[in-house]
């Protein structure tokens, strides 16, 4: 998924612009990564959009999580302002922090956010596409946790 893409679609108006902080969703499910990310834009509103990749399922196209597939969405979400990534669970996160900790198979500033993966996301993907730093765009992610629905 590119930009605004979603699988592999050609990105509707407002694209990706540079300088923004790009956003990656880990999941064990490709189809889960993907409608993440799709709901997550169609919510950011109309105007620029954050880069948005999802690397979801494993390289066969079952469920689970591919470290080379988390590499080439980082590297395609990065604009310059760094990359937030959200994983769904387990190995999701454990594939990420181990990307992480090996320090040249991400972009500089890439940085694995603790927070709700759908609520996450959007939070994460409005912040980013209204042009704010990498700080903020975790930031909001993470209280993403204190939502109340009751």
């Amino acid at each position: 998924m590119s930009g605004e893409a979603v699988a592999g679609a050609a990105p509707t108006s407002g694209g990706p612009e540079p300088g923004l902080v790009g956003i990656v969703l880990v999941s064990h499910s490709k189809e889960v990564a993907e409608s993440v990310a799709a709901l997550a834009l169609g919510l950011a509103g109309g105007g620029r959009k954050a880069p948005v990749t999802a690397a979801g399922g494993a390289p066969d196209g079952g469920l689970g999580t591919s470290s080379e597939q988390i590499t080439a969405a980082a590297r395609e979400a990065d604009r310059g302002a760094g990359v937030t990534v959200l994983a769904d669970l387990g190995s999701a996160v454990l594939t990420v922090q181990a990307l992480i900790a090996e320090g040249d198979e991400l972009p500089p500033g890439t940085r694995l956010v603790d927070a709700p993966f759908v609520e996450g996301a959007v939070a994460a993907v409005v912040t980013a596409s209204a042009g704010a730093p990498a700080e903020a765009v975790a930031a909001a992610a993470g209280e993403a946790y204190d939502y109340r629905k009751t």
